[in-house]
């Protein structure tokens, strides 16, 4: 009798190459990644700044609206803060423009102290509108300068001569904005000029709100918003 063989035939093998990321595949695939975030943080902070840009606005309409509101009950408007860690009103009036000039007095308002970058909202009044009540025949001394691209000075808001009421502004509030034109944060830290120059003009551009001159109804007449300068 014939003998079989039942020995299974040893299955064929097939050579597979491991095949791993070169480190060129890699560089390419890491270039490709820092694009895709890269592309994505730009959109990112620019809604960032327009978020804090309109809380800013959205702020210094409150403290607009609080100034009437202490004009109507006072009949006058307040003077700065005593300090940058003191919001109240300053109870001595303001013997000059300098003294007339500082934060806005936020705890005897009752409102924000800081814009959406959490710097200390300015305020600067006529002194003849804080320290004693307004009339028709009160002249506002305030004004809102800039510069043309030629150098040239223009005025935002008021003019060379604040003789008549009406002509010049009674108060200007103002933030800083996002960089930083000098000024203070609520920790009371000062904060360094990240402008590209110190010269006033820059400074001047920041005005956010400028409120008009004249009788007790036309406070709040004219807006200047140049916060994104």
């Amino acid at each position: 009798m014939a003998t079989v063989n039942h020995a299974v035939p040893p299955a064929p093998t097939f050579c597979q190459k491991s095949r791993g990321f070169t480190l060129t595949e890699m560089a390419v695939v890491l270039v490709i990644v820092a694009l895709l975030i890269g592309g994505m943080l730009l959109p990112m902070s620019a809604q960032d700044d327009l978020r804090r840009t309109n809380e800013t606005r959205a702020t210094l309409a409150n403290v607009q609206e609080a100034l009437l509101g202490f004009a109507v009950v006072n009949g006058r408007l307040p003077r700065p803060a005593t300090s940058s860690a003191d919001g109240a009103e300053n109870p001595a009036n303001c013997a000059d423009d300098v003294a007339c000039t500082g934060f806005i007095p936020w705890a005897t308002l009752g409102i924000a102290r800081s814009d959406a970058w959490g710097k200390l909202i300015r305020y600067s009044v006529t002194p003849a509108y804080a320290n004693s009540n307004i009339t028709l025949a009160t002249i506002a001394n305030r004004t809102v300068q800039t510069r043309d691209n030629a150098g040239n000075a223009l005025f935002l808001a008021g003019q060379a001569a604040c003789t008549t009421p009406g002509a010049c502004v009674a108060v200007v509030i103002f933030s800083h904005g996002k960089q930083r034109w000098g000024t203070r944060v609520c920790s009371q830290s000062s904060q360094p000029d990240e402008s590209t120059s110190q010269m006033n003009e820059r400074q001047e551009r920041l005005g956010e709100l400028v409120v008009a001159g004249g009788d007790a109804s036309e406070l709040f007449d004219a807006t200047e918003e140049t916060l994104d300068q």
